[in-house]
């Protein structure tokens, strides 16, 4: 392989690598930001806050960039998806986050990739392959393990914050779905930038109907430190580095680099919030690592 070829083999797994544990630590900075009595409402708005002007600056520079305006149509699409994708996935999954732990969450919105399966098969007839239903057991024979455990430390929690999560993957494969569709009109970073900000508008309007707007600056430093981190760090730093990664090495190669994601988180909550790691969540961790695999693979080779 030539140099320059491999240096960008090498960058962009890289750069798949950091945007992938950059953003399982999300799971772990707002279980311990519910240490500190604040509610899911409050971390959204402040998250979404802090990362709203990085995104401003995105879809400027997008639009610059852009040979053509997005028409009336395009706009409600990216409202849908900016509701869908950024909105209401990371609300469902934040209020599962209290109830659950961390690594069962983590392993729950890894089935977003078979979700968008199923969805495909629901409205366009895409009928899976055998690799991808063999996929589809191991993924939910996965989750089912480390759910059943849990169940059993806590069943009625683990019903209502499991519920809540997988909510969530599913509204973030309805956005997975829909910006399929039509991310080669708009633009990947367009599309992800104006998305993002349609959320962060969504997240403090709603954090507005609840708390007058003098509350947010009532919080403890911790939040606030948290909640940078969250914002900078768990959401911002996994777009870019994603997307510049998926740019080098394609989607699916990506894709597979992005499974270090649930190995990350479960390395951070065993360390930072002393969650028990016991067979049953390994076992179904491989299980589901194993699914996505299987699922990843069968679309590099389609292509």
């Amino acid at each position: 392989m030539p140099t320059r070829s491999r240096r960008l083999l090498l960058g962009g797994l890289l750069l798949a690598a950091v945007g992938a544990i950059a953003a399982s630590g999300k799971a772990v900075i707002v279980k311990l930001a519910y240490r500190h009595g604040v509610d899911a409402t409050a971390l959204l708005a402040l998250r979404m806050l802090i990362a709203f002007p990085f995104f401003v600056v995105m879809g400027l520079w997008a639009a610059r960039r852009a040979r053509t305006a997005l028409s009336a149509g395009d706009w409600g699409k990216v409202a849908a998806l900016g509701f869908s994708g950024y909105y209401l996935s990371s609300y469902l999954d934040f209020l599962g986050l209290n109830y659950i732990t961390a690594t069962l969450e983590r392993l729950i919105l890894y089935l977003s990739p078979t979700l968008v399966m199923l969805i495909a098969l629901v409205l366009l007839k895409q009928r899976p392959s055998r690799r991808q239903l063999f996929a589809l057991g191991l993924s939910y024979l996965g989750v089912l393990l480390a759910f059943g455990h849990d169940l059993q430390v806590d069943g009625r929690r683990t019903v209502i914050g499991s519920a809540l999560v997988f909510g969530g993957a599913l509204s973030y494969a309805l956005y997975l779905f829909g910006s399929g569709q039509v991310v080669g009109r708009i633009g990947a970073v367009r599309l992800t930038a104006y998305a993002s900000g349609v959320a962060s508008v969504l997240c403090v309007g709603q954090y507005l109907l609840f708390h007058p707007l003098a509350a947010l600056g009532t919080y403890t430093p911790p939040v606030y430190g948290l909640s940078l981190l969250n914002g900078t760090v768990c959401t911002v730093l996994p777009v870019l580095a994603i997307m510049l990664g998926v740019k080098r090495i394609g989607s699916a190669l990506a894709a597979q680099v992005s499974m270090l994601g649930p190995v990350s988180t479960i390395v951070l909550s065993v360390w930072l919030l002393d969650e028990p790691m016991g067979p049953w969540q390994t076992a179904g961790t491989l299980l589901v690592l194993a699914g996505v695999l299987l699922v990843s693979s069968g679309v590099a080779k389609r292509r």
